[in-house]
This record gives C-alpha cells, sequence and structure tokens, in this order.
C-alpha cells in the first residue's frame, strides 16, 4: 500500500527476487528499508519510508513480481503525487503497481496443491464416457489399447470431475508434444534464462497453431532438449512420471535426425499419456505451470487454431465454446488434447488414437464429450446446437 510516503508490503509478497531488489541502493537511494521479516513460508512483510518519487518508483519495479503468483490485489491508495500508474495484467484485468497484496489468500494458493486427476474420477462422468464410446463403436479399439480417451471438468479448481480410458496408456503422440515444448519456451522466457527475438516468437506461433516441424525444431533447440525433459520430469511438474506409466515425452526433433532419448518406459520419440495431457492443462489454468504473465502467453498460442480438425472441427456446432489446443497426426497415429472454456465451465478433452480413423474419432466425439461434461441432456444439447424442433 502506498500512501504518506511509506510502502507497505504485506505478508504473501513473493520474496524471492524483492528482498534483492529491496536492498539494492543502485537502484533505490532514496529508501529507508523501515523493517523486513520473512515467514517460513517465504513470504515477505517490509514497510519503507522515503520520497514519494522514489515510492513510486520502487512500486513500478516490483509490479513483476506481483505477477509471479495468482494473487488477490485491491486498488492502492493515492499519495500527493496522484495515484500510482497502473499496468495491464494479461488477460486485461489491471493491477495497480501499489498495492496491497493479501497475505491469507497469496499463502494458501501458493502452498496449495490442485487435487490429483486421478483420485478425482467422476462414476457418474466415467459411465457416461464408457457409453459413449460404445455409442460410436469405439469400445474395441478402447479394450485394445489403441484409444486413450480423458474427459474433466475442471471448473472448480478444488474440486475436478475426471472419467478416463487408457488414461495412463503411453502412445505416440506425433505432433501433440509440442505443447511440451511450448511450456519450454515459456519457462525459459519466465526464468530469464533466454529472451525471445521475433523469429523465435514466429516460430513458437507456427510451431502450435500449424503445427510447423521445422519451427518446432528450431524451438527445441533454442529451449534446448535436455532442459525440456528436466522441466517435464522434475518434481514440481511430472508430467513424466513413472509412477503413472510416464506421461510427455520429447526425445527426438521434429526433423530428419534419429531420436536422441526415447522414453525408459514406451521407448517413444514423442509420447504421451492422455492423464499426464489432461494434468498439463489442469496445471495451466490452476497457475501452477507457469506464472501468471507466461500462463497468459501460453494460452494465447494455444488459442485460434490454424487446423481446424479433430476436436476443433467437432466443436464447430458448438459456437458458445473457445478451444485452447494442441493436436498431432502421423499416418495412423492421431492425438489431440483441449482446453474448452463453455458455459461458464472449464473442460479438458484428450484423445491419443492408432488408427487410420483416428482423426474422425476424435472429431465425433468431441462435442458429446463437450455436452457429456456440461452435462446436457439432449434438449441442452439441440439448443446449443442452434438447431430447431
Amino acid at each position: 500500500m502506498l500512501g504518506n510516503n511509506r510502502l507497505s508490503l504485506m505478508p504473501g509478497f513473493p520474496c524471492r527476487g524483492a528482498a534483492r531488489l529491496l536492498s539494492n541502493k543502485n537502484h533505490f537511494r532514496n529508501i529507508d528499508l523501515a523493517s523486513t521479516s520473512r515467514s517460513p513460508t517465504g513470504t515477505l512483510r517490509a514497510h519503507l519510508t522515503g520520497d514519494q518519487p522514489e515510492l513510486h518508483r520502487i512500486s513500478r519495479a516490483l509490479l513483476p513480481l506481483l505477477l509471479t503468483v495468482p494473487v488477490w490485489v485491491s486498488a492502492s491508495s493515492a499519495g500527493p503525487l496522484g495515484p500510482v500508474p497502473s499496468a495491464a495484467a494479461p488477460g486485461g484485468a489491471r493491477l495497480d503497481a501499489a498495492a496491497m497484496v493479501s497475505a491469507r489468500t497469496t499463502a494458501a494458493r501458493a502452498e496449495q496443491r490442485l487435487p490429483d486427476l486421478w483420485a478425482n474420477r467422476d462414476d457418474e462422468l466415467q459411465r457416461g464416457l464408457e457409453r459413449l464410446l460404445a455409442a460410436q463403436g469405439l469400445s474395441t479399439a478402447a479394450s485394445g489399447g489403441r484409444l486413450a480417451v480423458v474427459v474433466a471438468d475442471i471448473t472448480e479448481p478444488g474440486a475436478p470431475r475426471v472419467a478416463s480410458v487408457n488414461g495412463d496408456r503411453m502412445m505416440y503422440a506425433a505432433s501433440l508434444p509440442k505443447i511440451a515444448i511450448l511450456l519450454g519456451a515459456m519457462d525459459a522466457m519466465q526464468r530469464g534464462r533466454a529472451v525471445p527475438d521475433a523469429a523465435v516468437e514466429r516460430d513458437i506461433e507456427q510451431m502450435i497453431r500449424y503445427s510447423s516441424n521445422s519451427a518446432a525444431t528450431r524451438v527445441l533447440e533454442w529451449v534446448g532438449r535436455d532442459r525440456l525433459l528436466a522441466l517435464l520430469q522434475s518434481p514440481r511438474l511430472r508430467l513424466y512420471d513413472p509412477a503413472h506409466n510416464g506421461g510427455l515425452w520429447v526425445g527426438k526433433d521434429y526433423g530428419g535426425s534419429p531420436a536422441y532419448s526415447r522414453d525408459p518406459i514406451g521407448n517413444l520419440s514423442h509420447g504421451a499419456t492422455a492423464m499426464q495431457v489432461a494434468r498439463l492443462f489442469q496445471l495451466l489454468e490452476g497457475g501452477q505451470l507457469l506464472d501468471a504473465e507466461h500462463s497468459a502467453r501460453m494460452k494465447s498460442v494455444l488459442g485460434d487454431p490454424g487446423i481446424r480438425h479433430k476436436f476443433v472441427k467437432g466443436l464447430e456446432s458448438r459456437p458458445g465454446a473457445t478451444v485452447y489446443r494442441k493436436s498431432g497426426t502421423w499416418q495412423q497415429f492421431h492425438a489431440d488434447g483441449a482446453l474448452v472454456e463453455s458455459g461458464g465451465r472449464k473442460l479438458v478433452l484428450v484423445g491419443l488414437a492408432e488408427d487410420p480413423r483416428g482423426g474422425e474419432w476424435l472429431a465425433g466425439m468431441a462435442a458429446p464429450l463437450h455436452d457429456l461434461a456440461l452435462g446436457m441432456t439432449r434438449e441442452a444439447s439441440r439448443v446449443a446446437r442452434h438447431e430447431p424442433n
């Protein structure tokens, strides 16, 4: 809170970097750090006094740190110089630079882990998924291990509803794991390890929206092969986890070079399990994959798909649905993973198929999966399609 020549950072402000910044007299010469303390959870309480211009300047400098954790922000106080300039947050929200961060909310969100998707199977949703696959003639493909599907409603972060068939089956996923390269790129930017130029930014968009193999190969080299595999297997993310039969894996570029590191479980160069793809979307939407700024950037890249097949094609009959997705196709292998925002709800759909007709399977199940997750009746489904009586 800024006012009366005093800046107060309440408990819950992220102290990593903040304490360093506050103590740097090369940046702030007319500031006195009246008091500071850190809690066991790594949050910071600080009170600073000094000239209003310096306090305004430090508020602006601390703004990026406000974007590194999910926070509730209240309006700032106006000092003698008037309100502190505001900055636009991702998604169009406004954050005041001199804002009081809610201690309780920030600390709880920073420490709270999102629920385990595996432990949140919804029996009704599961029965509906199995009936849906049977109705579409896909039960044999599922029982034969040639089809994996996950549908989840993650609208309530603390109470997801999940159904899956072959959710932990490691399958070749073609270009879908390019979403992991996107994550690696955003993580590198967030950590300040690499700054993308215009060519890298263009490659990132081409890699996701149009599934360019040459762009994906360049972005992978920019991120670093070993760094990406380390990130996917990190204890924080566990997007490739032997305890769940693997997950997202990128062990080959998307050019003609041979695989440099096949996954230890399925011996795949570009692999995924449907559940781990669903987890990636859960972590992204729950703010535990990246910070707020880079989460918004990642979602922006995943939005407005340039290839309108599979789930995107199937959801064209649901005009109210907004889709963030990455798909993959190679020979008989078809894959799609999507975060779908529809009717005020947030859904995750993932499908992996090994069959020449796999793309048609995924397109055909997209709208029924959407309706199933929303609990839509046949009448509600008809209205969503804008069909006449």
